[in-house]
């Protein structure tokens, strides 16, 4: 539980921390910009930051993808990483996860 995306030590993880978390991926993308710009002492957390980021990606292809067929599986694939997230799991999601490490936005 203290692993995030399989590396490097996330340390203590809250239950605020996994709330947050799931909320980020329920109302992406619109939860993810609010915590970046308004909540800095949410935006600091290491389990919050990396999927914060995880979940704006997924958010904005989520509503790219709507106008085709496949919006719908984005849908449900992004309630699962919610749920994946409020239950403290790792959210491995693949190519998004390597271009936010990458990037060191998580």
């Amino acid at each position: 539980m203290s692993e995030q995306m399989g590396g490097g030590s996330m340390g203590e993880v809250t239950s605020d921390d996994k709330l947050w978390a799931m909320l980020a991926y329920l109302f992406a993308p619109i939860s993810p910009i609010v915590i970046m710009l308004f909540m800095s002492d949410k935006k600091e957390r290491p389990y919050i930051k990396a999927n914060n980021m995880q979940a704006l990606i997924l958010g904005i292809i989520t509503y790219v993808s709507m106008s085709f067929c496949v919006g719908f599986l984005v849908l449900l694939y992004q309630l699962y990483c919610a749920f994946q997230a409020y239950s403290g799991k790792p959210v491995v999601i693949p190519v998004i996860t390597d271009l936010v490490k990458n990037q060191g936005w998580a």
